[in-house]
């Protein structure tokens, strides 16, 4: 018997009909439509789960955009991976607009945005528990807004959606004004604040309350230099509960997580069948075929594909008053010298790396170490900035001199304004390192420009001093930093599918 062989060719309706009138439109039975999903508390609840979790992906990366953005890192370069070109070209200013990374981060906020819109455009439709409703909520308008806060920061004025999305049109808008963002961001954050509760022995440890909240809310405020408003944003969690912990190590443990500084982090798991495990620490240690002589985890996984990034640099390592003396030099900052798979550098000597996200845990390459967006330490650095700019210095002082005494520091007595606001960001780059708070803290303060040039200087005249081999140097085109490096360019996949959005200069 012969196989019967049929082929059927299937055109699009029209090139055979010319035009349809109809077509079939077939519900996919592996999603479930907002309508038929939104019934119960606990849907909601797994919505939320799910608006968290983009931020696992976004801040294993959101680093490149932020920290090794300034002078506090740098990255050793590596002549036999140029695959890394991409992360590089944050640090020496060359992002161009096909940057996958960027395109990761603007993915991921809008996201976010889009699951919280979600949220927030049914859960007023179903009857349940009304504080539960209220924590939901606020949840979900605190997201929103600090997803927002990322994008206003990094790319400036952006499409605002509020609403889901139902129709082609509704998906491609054009920007809205920064001040704009910034009115929606604000009234979000604020009745967020309003609806969250207050941190209890019940909180789960990364979802927030009404005390990440108001940290939110005094971050943006300072960032618009409205002092007063800050102060009277930051001032609640005074009485919250939180405070600094006498080990500033502590503060990092993954057996510590949920610990009394911490008012906002992003929880990380290690070891599920899912992408849920942090990988910045092992982006953050040298490249290493065997990184287990750092991490003590066996077997080592080499991080040679993603390694050496966020190294800090020399100009940070010298910003310690006295690195002796300052408890937290030793706990954020580790030196390591031994072999390198690196070509051109055979050998690491004394090379320096963030210590403070190194912590135990079971399988190479994967941690669970969280990340930490908030913290009490900011919060009273944030106060005292806000009382500075009020001229009230010596109340400043005293939130000032809290963080520094932790550290072993002897107190400020400085009541000069212009003195004590660079104390302050002094104080904020080194409390802070590593924490993704000193491009934007360089930014709101309109110092960039000049620090990262004069940083840049540097790097092109003592190559070798930033961690380059002999004969190599940063490329020609890098540092050149004007106020239009201030922001980041809109991707180009964005451009190219939304034809309303403008690229900035």
């Amino acid at each position: 018997m012969k196989n019967k062989i049929i082929i059927i060719l299937v055109a699009p309706c029209f090139i055979i009909l010319g035009a349809c009138k109809k077509f079939l439109v077939v519900n996919p039975e592996t999603n479930v439509s907002q309508g038929s999903f939104y019934k119960s508390q606990s849907d909601f609840e797994q919505a939320i789960t799910g608006t968290y979790a983009q931020l696992q992906f976004l801040y294993n990366e959101a680093w490149q955009l932020t920290e090794l953005r300034s002078d506090n890192t740098y990255f050793i370069y590596d002549r036999g991976n140029r695959g890394t070109k991409p992360s590089e070209d944050f640090a020496t200013f060359t992002v161009e607009t096909n940057n996958n990374i960027l395109s990761n981060s603007w993915r991921s906020n809008y996201l976010i945005i889009s699951r919280a819109n979600q949220v927030l455009s049914a859960i007023d439709n179903v009857t349940f528990d009304q504080s539960a409703k209220d924590n939901l909520k606020g949840q979900a308008l605190f997201l929103r807004s600090l997803a927002y806060y990322n994008l206003v920061k990094t790319f400036g004025n952006v499409p605002l959606f509020l609403t889901p999305a139902t129709s082609y049109e509704e998906t491609f808008k054009p920007q809205v004004s920064v001040a704009d963002l910034y009115e929606q961001i604000v009234s979000d954050t604020k009745e967020a604040a309003s609806l969250l509760p207050v941190r209890n022995s019940n909180t789960m440890v990364g979802r927030v309350t009404s005390g990440a909240a108001h940290m939110l809310l005094g971050d943006i405020f300072i960032n618009l230099r409205q002092w007063a408003d800050a102060e009277y944003a930051l001032r609640p969690i005074l009485g919250m509960g939180y405070d600094i912990l006498p080990d500033f190590a502590d503060i990092y443990k993954p057996s510590n997580k949920g610990n009394d500084e911490i008012i906002f982090e992003i929880n990380y798991i290690e070891g599920t069948s899912q992408a849920l495990q942090s990988t910045f620490p092992y982006a953050f240690l040298p490249k290493l075929s065997d990184p287990s002589v750092i991490t003590d985890v066996k077997p080592g996984v080499n991080n040679i594909r993603i390694g050496s990034f966020n190294t800090p640099t020399p100009d940070l390592i010298s910003a310690f008053e006295d690195t002796s003396i300052d408890r937290r030099f030793s706990s954020s900052i580790g030196f390591y010298s031994g072999p390198s798979p690196m070509a051109g550098i055979p050998i690491y000597t004394n090379i320096p790396y963030i210590k403070k996200f190194q912590h135990s845990h079971a399988i190479s390459g994967q941690t669970n170490q969280n990340w930490i967006e908030y913290r009490y330490a900011e919060t009273l650095l944030l106060i005292a900035e806000s009382l500075n700019e009020q001229d009230k210095p010596l109340e400043a002082l005293t939130y000032l001199n809290k963080v520094r005494h932790r550290a072993g520091l002897s107190a400020i007595t400085s009541t000069d304004k212009p003195a004590l606001r660079d104390i302050i960001l002094h104080e904020r780059r080194v409390e802070l390192a590593f924490e993704n708070k000193r491009w934007h803290d360089l930014v709101r303060t309109s110092k960039a420009v000049s620090v990262m040039n004069a940083f840049g200087e540097e790097v092109k005249t003592k190559p070798s001093y930033y961690y380059y081999a002999p004969g190599d140097t940063p490329p020609p085109n890098s540092f050149n930093v004007t106020q239009n490096s201030l922001l980041y360019p809109i991707p180009i996949t964005e451009i190219i599918i939304n034809p309303s959005l403008i690229q900035i200069p």
